[in-house]
């Protein structure tokens, strides 16, 4: 009887290991995202901070620049567009988000530190220049590479954000918080040291699905848990809708992946680029008065709030002062802040059109 229950147990324990076998192999052979695109990552170094990027294709480098709160994985729609086409497409995870690193001080957020990021890229391709796709925060760090290093980035195709010029007399951030005063506004909210990643950290599929749809403008949501404007009340999470259903352009999937990347970045690296607005205002006096001369068109969704309405003409008229090859601005109507995932048919018919108008 011991004998015999001896063996089943060594057949049990071999079953066991079989299995655990076989699922470790599955595992380790279950394509990455940037695999299921036909894409690759590498790492490459940027004055020590190790940035993973998301690579495909030959050609003239394009490089993919996403904002808050998303990845490299916010342009899954234009890497193999791009690609196919003839370009050799690069979309970083930017420092402190996804798999690249994240240092401490919050002043290695600053814009030289970005825009830096962008030119080493640039080196690590072996190439002289690239041209720059960028979107929410990667569009502002973009534009800023165009000013501060013209003779690495020769064209540019903006969304969501667009440039107005230096203003010389106020500091950015004291001009917001002169604005909303005690009531609660995201960006002054995130300059408090410590507390919105915590509220972010705890709950990330909260946030990021919160997020995405109080920008997209379309998909309905429930009624927010706090209505009253202070900041006294509380923080960002309850006083946006919870979600019903996803939009068709965000699939349980990609959410399922943006919440694993933030699970262990955490948020503290994207809030800090927030946490650098006067401070990218200070180091950058050079900027006043400043132009892009590059060629650059603009894209956004109609709804996006920051847009605010504004039009065709309005924002041409905006923009025509300080960029001075503006080749055209595009507003799409059924869209929100996360366009180039919302739309992103229409903007790789777009960005195409540009591309292909720019000398090889």
């Amino acid at each position: 009887m011991l004998r015999s229950a001896m063996n089943i147990t060594r057949r049990a324990l071999a079953g066991a290991a079989i299995v655990a076998a076989v699922a470790l192999a599955s595992c380790a052979q279950a394509p990455s995202p940037a695999e299921e695109l036909g894409a690759r990552f590498r790492t490459i170094d940027s004055h020590g901070v190790k940035l993973r990027v998301a690579e495909m294709g030959k050609g003239p480098l394009v490089i993919l620049v996403h904002g808050f709160p998303e990845s490299w994985y916010s342009w899954r729609h234009q890497i193999p567009a791009l690609a196919a086409a003839g370009y050799h497409v690069v979309a970083p995870d930017m420092r402190g988000y996804g798999k690249s690193d994240r240092p401490g001080p919050v002043e290695d957020y600053d814009i030289k530190h970005l825009t830096g990021d962008l030119v080493s890229i640039v080196d690590a391709m072996g190439e002289k220049t690239a041209i720059l796709v960028g979107h929410d925060w990667g569009a502002g760090v973009s534009w800023n590479a165009m000013l501060l290093h013209p003779d690495r980035f020769t064209a540019y195709a903006a969304m969501s954000v667009p440039y107005r010029g230096r203003n010389p007399d106020v500091r950015p951030m004291d001009a917001t918080r002169a604005r909303y005063g005690e009531n609660f506004w995201y960006t002054v909210y995130f300059q408090e040291p410590g507390v919105a990643e915590k509220e972010f950290d705890a709950q990330p599929y909260e946030f990021l699905s919160r997020a995405y749809l109080l920008y997209e403008g379309q998909t309905p949501v429930e009624a927010p848990e706090i209505t009253d404007p202070r900041r006294s009340a509380g923080g960002w999470i309850p006083r946006m809708g919870k979600v019903k259903q996803l939009p068709a352009w965000l699939t349980q999937k990609d959410l399922d992946y943006y919440v694993s990347e933030f699970k262990e970045s955490g948020f503290r690296g994207g809030i800090n680029y927030y946490r650098n607005t006067n401070r990218n205002w200070e180091i950058t006096p050079q900027l006043t008065g400043a132009t892009v001369n590059q060629p650059v068109i603009f894209i956004a969704g109609k709804d996006d709030p920051v847009i605010v309405g504004q039009t065709v003409e309005s924002l041409s008229a905006m923009m025509k002062p300080v960029v001075k090859d503006l080749r055209g601005v595009t507003v799409i109507p059924g869209a929100g802040h996360w366009i180039q995932q919302e739309k992103w048919q229409e903007v790789n018919g777009l960005l195409l059109d540009f591309l292909k108008g720019l000398p090889k």
